[in-house]
């Protein structure tokens, strides 16, 4: 009998295919501060800004997500003859694996959305936009783009975020050119008459998309149950099956992933049957951008090759993994890489490990819960052993969380030489990550973590004894704002370079 695949064996043709994604694009603008009191002018808190993020959103997220995952991916799209728009070009324009192919209508305003956000917590959002249908010419001018790059793509992603783009004569044209041309079509859908999708091989609502749409498309549906109360989400197993066999009998869909949320995913291919995928267990901390990652992935995977079970298998682990950052965030080919190994491992360790980005914010959430005391260490971990997980305990007694800084394997090699390190940046940090005196895993790809810990500011920064306080890298920086070195005592005869020269020895 032959065995499945593993679900990482698509991961190696990721960066032979290409996608094309068409949809409304916008700017998303982050606007990120600190909330320290509460205005007199109103009962409102002030937001004192200490920094800002721009970045394509919207069908814009979706092609950074496709490029994240290390396909190509040409974007089509609408944009005004604004400020925002020519943001949104420039932006694009340092994005080399995104090939941008933008419509402008002067006539028309650039969607811009700007969050202002204190710590992980969203404060308020503001819109900018224009939702009117494409015009006759920019439809037009949208579907020549279409002609000119499907040749190109191996899958067409609609992205459609209800901004006016994907207008009834953009969507069935790209879906007749997509189908004519034998290309596989994911539609991400927004507007409530499911029907405007007909003919896509996928489509991928959310609880409450699928909800409103069965209620208009659906005869009778008005009568079942889980509509009790006027409103209704998919909010059990059945329910959601139900639901998307509904849209697949009556509004020519081939097949249906609906995206739950904290219930996971639920995928419909044929009448008699339904996969229920349980969400990924993990600290939540930004949904923003989750359903940009599902598509991306399901896109990128498809494809690659992987039949469409596979494909919503590791969709669903990206969306776990990028609802542990903030803002609209990407998951990598590698990030996906990790986590699979970790769950092959047996192991939930992959919850722990960020990037920098996200290891400042949930920095600031630990200390808004009262976490004080950030402790630091870092190194290059290669084979871990008793010195290490000494080192590790006692670090963590001196801190309420532990971050490691782990260098990544490029700059183990510049540090170790050619032959280190033993173990890749991956099955380091999944160890790591599993050991309970190890609060957060970030992996650095510089020499020192100078950057790492400017960015991070802890309390405490900890190295062995056998380093000076005055030899510690980021030492200085952390006392001048009042943290302390910590030089924890070593055990001895422990060492990585040791310990591999025993293990060549004995390989002569």
């Amino acid at each position: 009998m032959n065995q499945p695949a593993p679900l990482s064996a698509p991961l190696d043709g990721f960066g032979r295919v290409r996608v094309l994604v068409l949809g409304d694009i916008m700017l998303d603008r982050y606007v990120y501060g600190a909330v320290e009191r509460i205005s007199p002018e109103a009962p409102i808190p002030v937001l004192r800004v200490e920094r800002e993020r721009v970045m394509p959103g919207g069908a814009g997220n979706v092609a950074r997500n496709v490029a994240a995952l290390g396909a190509g991916v040409t974007l089509i799209g609408l944009v005004g003859d604004d400020d925002a728009g020519r943001a949104l070009a420039r932006l694009l324009a340092d994005a080399p694996a995104v090939e941008q192919a933008l419509v402008t209508d002067a006539g028309r305003q650039t969607t811009q959305k700007t969050r202002f956000v204190a710590g992980t917590q969203q404060l308020l959002r503001t819109d900018g936009e224009t939702t009117a249908w494409a015009s006759e010419a920019a439809a037009r001018r949208l579907l020549d783009a279409v002609d000119r790059h499907l040749g190109a793509a191996d899958v067409v992603v609609l992205s459609d975020y209800a901004k006016g783009v994907l207008s009834d004569a953009v969507l069935s044209g790209a879906i007749a050119r997509a189908k004519a041309a034998g290309k596989p079509v994911i539609a991400d859908p927004k507007n409530v008459d499911f029907r405007r999708y007909r003919g896509v091989d996928l489509l991928t609502p959310n609880r409450h998309e699928i909800a409103a749409a069965v209620r208009q498309t659906v005869p009778g549906a008005t009568r079942d149950p889980g509509f009790a109360g006027g409103y209704a989400e998919a909010s059990d197993d059945a329910w959601a099956a139900e639901a998307a066999h509904a849209t697949m009998r009556d509004c020519g869909i081939a097949a249906v992933l609906v995206t739950r949320g904290e219930r996971g995913m639920t995928l419909v291919q044929d009448a008699a049957t339904a996969r229920h995928l349980r969400a990924e267990a993990r600290e939540v901390f930004d949904v923003s951008g989750a359903g940009d990652t599902t598509v991306a992935t399901l896109a990128v995977t498809l494809a690659a090759g992987a039949d469409l079970a596979t494909a919503a298998e590791l969709a669903n682990l990206a969306a776990g993994i990028v609802v542990g950052r903030v803002g609209t965030a990407q998951v990598s080919r590698a990030d996906l890489a990790t986590a699979l190994q970790a769950r092959a491992a047996g192991a939930s360790s992959e919850a722990k490990i960020a990037e920098p980005a996200t290891a400042q914010e949930r920095v600031a959430a630990w200390r808004r819960g009262g976490h004080a005391r950030i402790g630091f260490t870092n190194g290059c971990f290669d084979l871990i052993h008793p010195g290490h997980v000494a080192l590790l305990t006692q670090a963590r007694g001196a801190c309420d969380r532990l971050i490691v800084g782990l260098n990544s394997d490029a700059s183990v090699r510049r540090l170790k030489g050619p032959d280190r390190p033993i173990q890749p940046e991956s099955a380091r940090a999944i160890v790591l990550a599993s050991l309970g005196s190890v609060d957060l895993v970030v992996p650095f790809g510089e020499d020192t973590p100078i950057e790492l810990i400017r960015a991070l500011r802890p309390d405490v920064l900890v190295k062995g004894a056998d380093y000076r306080a005055d030899q510690v890298v980021g030492g200085e920086f952390v006392q001048s704002y009042g943290g302390r070195v910590l030089l924890v005592p070593i055990v001895p005869g422990n060492s990585t370079t040791g310990t591999v020269a025993r293990i060549g020895r004995v390989a002569e």
